[in-house]
């Protein structure tokens, strides 16, 4: 049986696909699909590992890009705007890249096509932590993350994965140990060769460092009809951080 990502869809008009970042599930972008739904069809997708969506052993960019690729042949959708954040982003993307006659608009947050270190390692420790302590609530669960990482926004986007495993125990919804054992594969750079000549515009956070000026080079390389734009005082994750200024450029963008 194939399985298909699992999704939520908002509004009407023609077709607009989100995918989340590591760790993250389609839920973190509900209050934005809203709001694109007045102008779109907005699809938000759990990508496989995560939220909702199966688990598997596997897990990098070609292959989610085959998960996206089936979820649009499943519900018949043909070209789409495609935004992606992280993790989504790269498999934005590669999709991008790879099927240039599915995409019309794309829409890249806070990543860039270069290879990223691993630098998970303290929250994979911490979430491991959490599933071996069999918390049963989700102040215990922070406190055993806050033994090894401190950023309290970072907690508190974590713990959003969290549910009732059974009566008694709490347990994340992402596939904790597949992503540790493919961790490497969500650093990967894009292909020398791939290339999308549509229209594309990169987000990115003013206090974040995921996009440096030494990468505008490289996006350009890929991404030749391409926009960077930096939202002030966002980190990372600048759609949950200014929601306001980042729906705005992304609607000015998608719609005109």
């Amino acid at each position: 049986m194939v399985e298909v990502l699992h999704s939520k869809v908002f509004g009407q008009g023609k077709p607009l696909v989100i995918l989340h970042g590591l760790f993250g599930m389609l839920d973190n972008w509900q209050g934005l699909a809203k709001q694109f739904g007045q102008f779109f069809e907005t699809h938000i997708l759990d990508q496989r590992n995560h939220g909702k969506s199966f688990h598997a052993s596997a897990h990098n960019y070609e292959l989610m890009c085959s998960d996206l690729l089936l979820y649009l042949d499943e519900k018949g959708i043909d070209k789409i705007s495609l935004v992606g954040h992280s993790m989504g982003g790269k498999t934005a993307m590669l999709f991008a890249c790879t099927y240039p006659e599915r995409v019309d608009k794309l829409v890249v947050v806070d990543i860039a096509p270069k290879h990223y270190a691993p630098h998970h390692q303290e929250i994979l420790e911490g979430l491991n932590a959490v599933e071996d302590a069999r918390v049963s609530s989700r102040s215990e669960a922070d406190k055993v993350l806050s033994g090894h990482f401190s950023q309290l926004g970072v907690r508190q986007f974590l713990l959003k994965n969290l549910y009732w495993k059974n009566e008694q125990e709490l347990t994340f919804r992402f596939n904790l140990q597949a992503l540790a054992k493919e961790i490497h594969n969500v650093g990967e750079p894009l292909s020398e060769e791939a290339i999308f000549n549509g229209p594309t515009l990169f987000i990115d956070g003013e206090a974040s460092d995921y996009i440096t000026s030494v990468d505008v080079e490289l996006i350009e390389k890929h991404f030749p009809d391409s926009e960077i734009v930096e939202i002030e005082k966002a980190g990372h994750w600048v759609h949950a951080e200014k929601p306001k200024p980042f729906f705005e450029e992304v609607s000015r963008f998608l719609i005109y």
